[in-house]
């Protein structure tokens, strides 16, 4: 087996796993898995009542990153100012990209999600799948900037929904 470079994450370092989104990695442990010994994350996902561990040495190949920098947050709050640009594609096209994205772990990916779904209360009714993908993307991007920003999850919500608000003036 052969050995890429370690990520350098510490125990509680927060971290985005692309599938779940910010979890804290509260541990590093050994375990003995199918006659191999491995170094492992463990990586809590608070809101979602999820632990998950991720071998040491496959962190980086699978996506794991640290939180994104004040000016990536402050970019991706610039998406979300922009134009909605919904492509005349099938629907289940579209949701399989929007799927992708969200999964992507990129934030700047995910606030596209959020801007292209995001709708005003004077336009028509989301489906419930658009209504799933838009809160899955909204999830994580104001998990992502509560981290980033140091405040609680409500505090971030309130922010992204000012912008989101502003951009519908």
């Amino acid at each position: 087996m052969t050995k890429t470079r370690k990520p350098e994450f510490r125990p509680n370092d927060f971290v985005v796993y692309p599938a779940h989104g910010v979890g804290r990695i509260i541990s590093i442990e050994e375990q003995v898995i199918a006659g191999m010994n491995l170094e492992l994350f463990v990586i809590s996902f608070e809101k979602d009542k999820m632990t998950l561990r991720v071998p040491t040495h496959r962190a980086t190949e699978i996506g794991m990153r640290s939180l994104s920098s004040p000016d990536t947050v402050t970019k991706a709050l610039e998406t979300l100012r922009g134009k909605a640009r919904v492509k005349r594609a099938m629907w289940s096209r579209r949701a399989q990209e929007y799927e992708q994205k969200i999964n992507s772990g990129d934030l700047l990916s995910i606030a596209e999600v959020v801007r292209d779904l995001h709708r005003a209360d004077d336009q028509r009714e989301q489906s419930y799948s658009e209504r799933q993908l838009y809160e899955a993307a909204l999830d994580r991007l104001t998990r992502e900037v509560a981290a980033v920003s140091g405040v609680d999850e409500a505090g971030a919500q309130k922010r992204v929904d000012a912008v989101l608000v502003g951009r519908a003036a």
